[in-house]
Parts: structure tokens; C-alpha cells; sequence
């Protein structure tokens, strides 16, 4: 395994951010919810909470479920997931991140539906951003690339000129899908599951990423510390 950690600098045009896991730390919330509603069907605690991570609710539904209502389950995880915000906080680095950015060069990306998406960062003291899209705007989820393309859309820049932000598999493999450079995070997985959905990078947070110019006509010059490259045909541009 490489574990070559170094500083790089990357252009890019604007950045893609999922939210639990790389903006939020929602991880124990998510984790009750899912856990709950696992035991009242009957399935393993555990590995629901796992497969729940990165993907639109009503996929591991769909999956678990397969002749139930999906969209009274779905209602049902959602409302819990709104009520319970016990632990909910800002990632290391994510505030800073985004106040450095300017409002027309980010968008997040999340599975989370707009009103869970709207408490969550409220809990997490952080911003409703300018450009969103939520598992409610989309058919195909994660690791499904649309969520991506429509993020790039929205900002009206190609996707390969996006960096994403995801800490899951499903999101990596999206961002990837998509034609984005990918940075994961360490903040969910180990390093061995997120290295084998094939990120470009790894680090540890929102806090190794900073702005470090803002280029004429706005392009992001972006410092990357700490960074673990995963594909070696990945080079900072």
C-alpha cells in the first residue's frame, strides 16, 4: 500500500461537497436511526447502519424492503433522522473551508433529503448554501453519477474541472462516475475501504484543504496537505 503523504496544489473551478461525514459529523445519529429501524424489521443493527452510509434512504429501503411501501418507510426514517440531532457538529476544517469560498464556486451534494439537509447543517452551525441538490432531486442515487453531474450543472461548470468531497464509498464512486477528481476523507471509513472505491486522494479532513489563491476570473487554487494519492495517473494540475 502507498502511504506517501505529501502537500499538493490543484486548480479547479468549484467543489462538490457531500454533507454527513465530510461537512457534518452525524455519524451516531445516523447510526441510532438506522440501527432502530433495523431491529423493528429484523435485520442486523450493524450492517444496516454500514450500507446506509453515502446512499439516498430510499435505496436500502428498496433493497431491504422489497414488497414494502417504500415511501411510508422512507417518511418514517426521515422524521427520526430530523428529530434525532443529538451529537450533530461541524467536521475539523469545514467551516473555515466555507467561508473561504465564494457562494458561486461550491455546492453540496448530499443523499439527505432538503428539510433533513436543513436541520442537519443549522445543528452544525453551517451555511445553507447557494447551490444545492438533495436525494429529492434526483431519480438514481449515489453511486449513480447523477447527483454529481447535477451538481456541476447547477454551477454551470464541466465536471472535470470539480473537485468532489466524499467520505463513503457510494460518493466516491459517483464523484468518479461523474468525471470529478475525488479527495476522501477519513472521517467515516478506513482507509482500506475508502483506497478500493478509488478515490484520487485521501486525507484526513475538511481542515487539510485550504484556498490558496483565488485566480482571475475565479477559478480556486486549492493547497492540499497531508494528501495520500491513491491512482498514480492522478497528477495535480
Amino acid at each position: 500500500m502507498n502511504t506517501l503523504r505529501r502537500e499538493i496544489f490543484l486548480h479547479c473551478q468549484a467543489i462538490l461537497f457531500d454533507m454527513d461525514g465530510v461537512l457534518l459529523d452525524s455519524t451516531a445519529a445516523v447510526a441510532r436511526v438506522w440501527k432502530g429501524w433495523a431491529q423493528e424489521h429484523g435485520f442486523d443493527p450493524d450492517h444496516v447502519a454500514h450500507i446506509a452510509q453515502g446512499r439516498p434512504s430510499l435505496t436500502t429501503i428498496r433493497e431491504l424492503l422489497p414488497h414494502a411501501d417504500h415511501e411510508a418507510e422512507n417518511r418514517i426514517v426521515e422524521r427520526r433522522e430530523i428529530e434525532d440531532l443529538e451529537g450533530v457538529v461541524a467536521c475539523a476544517g469545514a467551516r473555515e473551508l466555507l467561508a473561504a469560498l465564494p457562494q458561486e464556486r461550491w455546492a453540496l451534494v448530499t443523499s439527505s433529503t432538503g428539510p433533513l439537509a436543513k436541520v442537519r447543517l443549522r445543528a452544525g452551525g453551517l451555511p445553507w448554501p447557494k447551490y444545492v441538490v438533495t436525494g429529492s432531486d434526483i431519480v438514481r442515487g449515489k453511486p449513480d453519477p447523477e447527483p454529481f453531474l447535477k451538481g456541476a450543472a447547477i454551477l454551470g461548470i464541466a465536471p472535470a474541472d470539480c473537485l468532489v468531497l466524499e467520505d463513503s464509498p457510494a460518493g466516491i464512486r459517483a464523484g468518479k462516475a461523474a468525471g470529478c477528481r475525488v479527495l476522501a476523507l477519513r472521517t467515516t471509513m478506513t482507509e482500506e475501504v475508502l483506497r478500493e472505491a478509488g478515490p484520487d486522494w485521501i486525507v484526513d479532513n475538511c481542515a487539510n484543504l485550504t484556498v490558496a489563491e483565488i485566480m482571475p476570473g475565479g477559478a480556486l487554487r486549492m493547497k492540499i496537505r497531508d494528501a495520500t494519492p491513491v491512482r498514480l495517473q492522478s497528477v495535480a494540475k
